[in-house]
Order: structure tokens, then C-alpha cells, then sequence
């Protein structure tokens, strides 16, 4: 069997004129892999009501998904806190395109049992499935059985209230594991299954929120091969559990949008923008402003799973660089000397064994 590769990426949204402009600094290396897949965080369509709950992103354009086609992601997870803010229609038109142009996807749908069934990836001689679940709510955006929206593992906070913006949400809850456990061994036919969870706290460097490594560990417990996080615009550190890659959080794999900016006609995205500075204690650079995020959040990375011939599985990072106002680049030889010392740092920052530890114990880390 040939040496299999997949890569996959953080959070995308491209509310922006010329998407593959945007997708350019990266997408030669997206095209090479065997597999490449995506989170995709808002919905694309020209219609559908704004819904209250989160704070609402803008919708952005369905011609924009080809261009996640030319750049060679063959799949996107959906399972997020913005999927749902057009409503049923904002998920409906997103599917549609997708599914005219051919890119797998999941974690979102016309009702829960749709948004929970994985997508089902053809990568050389594997065959792989991938499952996607919110874990930060709002609610009004879970899928019900009568209801349009996307799969989630219910997070309660601390004191087993149930989740509300801005909680500190503190364990996961028991019915919603083993949910997502039963969805994971249903797809365990598969030879490689992966699990991304969009989880952790927002615009914080370094830390993971209690819930998020025995939410991660859980779901490899069940049965997968790789989990991968997104949701924080900032990377997470990395780790293996039971021989399984963890990637907390991939950073942003291509952002761009002016709905972060403060001083913008929406209010509830300009109160946003303003609230952002008081709750996390940053000022983002005047440059990026299509991508306004905490100054270490230029710091991203590919997650790159490997199983080589012999059906091993090895795990690694490409290394990426986002440029002013929100263009992600491969990291050339010192920025991606900087990405990788950036992950080691947040890795121990963490509490997570760090990456040399990891390496010296055995486990299989791609450089």
C-alpha cells in the first residue's frame, strides 16, 4: 500500500471578493496530499433570517465554496457555532453547493440524524470517515429531529447548569458522549476515522478549558484514529493518547472577513468586537483587517496524519504564517521555525507532555 497523506485545516470563512487569492498561500500544498479537509464556520447563502444566540456572522457567498474545490479540499466539517446563524435555509444552500460540487461533508443537516452522519472519504487504499460536532453551543443551533442545525456534544459548566454564551463550561454531558461514542463505532468500519470538535475558549493562547482533553480522549476511546480541534482562532498544543494523535486546536486555516472589525454598522458584531478587548486583553494589529484576531494567532499549522505503507499511522504539522490583512502562507524557514517552537511552547504551557517527551517515549511525530 503507497504511503497515504491528509491534511487538515482549521477554521475557514471567505466573506471576501477573489477567495482564492486568499486560499493561494497554501493551496499548492492542500492539492498534494492524498485527502484535505476543512472546518467550515458560516453558512454560504443569499438567503435565510439572521437567528439570535451567538453573535451572528454574515453569510457568505455559495460561489465561494468552488474555490475550496480548486484549492483541493475534498471535505468539510460543519459541526460549529455559526452553521446555523441563516437558519435551515443558510444549511440547506450550504449542502446543496456542496454537494454539487462534490466535497464530502458533515456534522450539519436538515435534522440531527442527518447532521450526525459522517462523511465517507475515499484516500488511496483507505477508506475514512470523518465526524464533526459543535461543543460550545448556543443551543438554537443544534440540530433536533425536526429541526435544521448541527451535531453537538452538550458541554455543562461547572455547577451542571446547562451551557449559555460565556459560560465556563466545565465537563462534557454523559448522554451527549455516549451519543458521540455511538457514532463513532458505527463508523469504525472504516480504516481511519477521524473526529473534529469544535471546542475551547476563544482568543486565549495556550489554555485548554477543563472539559477539552477528556472530551478529546473520549472520543478516541470510542474509537478514533485522529481528533482535531478548531473554534479558538488560536492554536492549542498537541499530544497523543493511546498512541492516537490530539490536535487541541489548528488556528485559523483561512479567515478572512470584516464582520470582526469595530466600528461596523451590525451592533451585535461591533459590541463584539468591543467586548472582545475588555474579556481577553488584546488589541489586534491595525493590519490584519480582515483578521483581527490575538497577536499569536498568526501562528497556524496543517495537521498532517500519514499512514505509511506498512498501515502505521504518523502525525505531524505543516507549519503556516498569516500574513497582513489575513493571508495564510506556508511559513518559510524562520517563521516556520518560529510555528514550531510556538507549539512546543503552548504544548507544556498546557499541562500536555511536551513534544520532545512525546517523541523520546516513542511516539511518532513527523518533522
Amino acid at each position: 500500500m503507497p504511503a497515504t497523506d491528509i491534511l487538515l485545516t482549521g477554521d475557514l470563512i471567505l466573506d471576501e471578493p477573489d477567495p482564492d487569492h486568499w486560499l493561494s498561500g497554501i493551496a499548492a500544498e492542500l492539492r498534494a496530499a492524498t485527502l484535505t479537509i476543512g472546518h467550515l464556520e458560516v453558512p454560504h447563502t443569499l438567503r435565510g433570517r439572521e437567528l439570535p444566540g451567538d453573535v451572528p456572522a454574515p453569510a457568505a457567498d455559495p460561489a465561494h465554496l468552488a474555490a475550496l474545490r480548486r484549492a483541493g479540499f475534498a471535505a468539510l466539517t460543519l459541526g460549529g457555532n455559526h452553521i446555523a446563524d441563516c437558519g435551515a435555509e443558510g444549511i440547506s444552500d450550504t449542502l446543496a453547493e456542496l454537494d454539487r460540487l462534490g466535497i464530502g461533508h458533515t456534522g450539519a443537516g436538515r435534522n440531527l440524524e442527518q447532521a450526525r452522519r459522517p462523511a465517507w472519504l475515499r484516500a488511496a487504499a483507505l477508506d475514512v470517515a470523518v465526524l464533526s460536532y459543535n461543543c460550545v453551543g448556543p443551543e438554537t443551533s443544534w440540530a433536533t429531529d425536526e429541526r435544521a442545525g448541527c451535531a453537538y456534544v452538550r458541554i455543562d459548566t461547572a455547577d451542571q447548569s446547562r451551557i449559555w454564551p460565556g459560560a465556563a463550561l466545565s465537563r462534557p454531558d454523559p448522554a451527549s458522549l455516549a451519543r458521540m461514542a455511538a457514532d463513532i463505532a458505527a463508523a469504525r468500519r472504516a480504516d481511519l476515522v477521524i473526529v473534529a470538535l469544535h471546542k475551547g475558549i476563544v482568543h486565549t493562547p495556550a489554555v485548554l478549558a477543563p472539559y477539552e482533553r477528556a472530551l478529546a480522549q473520549a472520543a478516541i476511546d470510542a474509537g478514533a484514529d485522529v481528533v482535531v480541534g478548531h473554534h479558538a482562532h488560536i492554536l492549542r498544543g498537541v499530544e497523543f493518547y493511546r498512541g492516537k494523535p490530539i490536535y487541541h486546536g489548528l488556528g485559523n486555516g483561512c479567515v478572512v472577513t470584516r464582520a470582526l472589525n469595530p466600528g461596523q454598522e451590525h451592533a451585535a458584531r461591533a459590541a463584539w468586537a468591543a467586548k472582545r478587548k475588555e474579556l481577553f486583553g488584546f488589541e489586534p494589529d491595525p493590519a490584519y483587517t480582515l483578521a483581527p484576531f490575538h497577536p499569536q494567532a498568526v501562528h497556524s499549522i496543517l495537521a498532517r496524519i500519514r499512514i505509511d505503507a506498512n498501515g502505521h499511522l504518523q502525525a505531524g504539522f505543516v507549519p503556516v504564517f498569516v500574513e497582513a490583512p489575513g493571508r495564510p502562507v506556508l511559513a518559510d524557514e524562520t517563521r516556520a521555525q518560529a510555528v514550531n517552537d510556538y507549539v512546543a511552547h503552548i504544548t507544556q504551557l498546557a499541562g500536555l507532555p511536551r513534544l520532545q517527551q512525546q517523541q523520546q517515549a516513542g511516539m511518532v511525530w513527523l518533522t
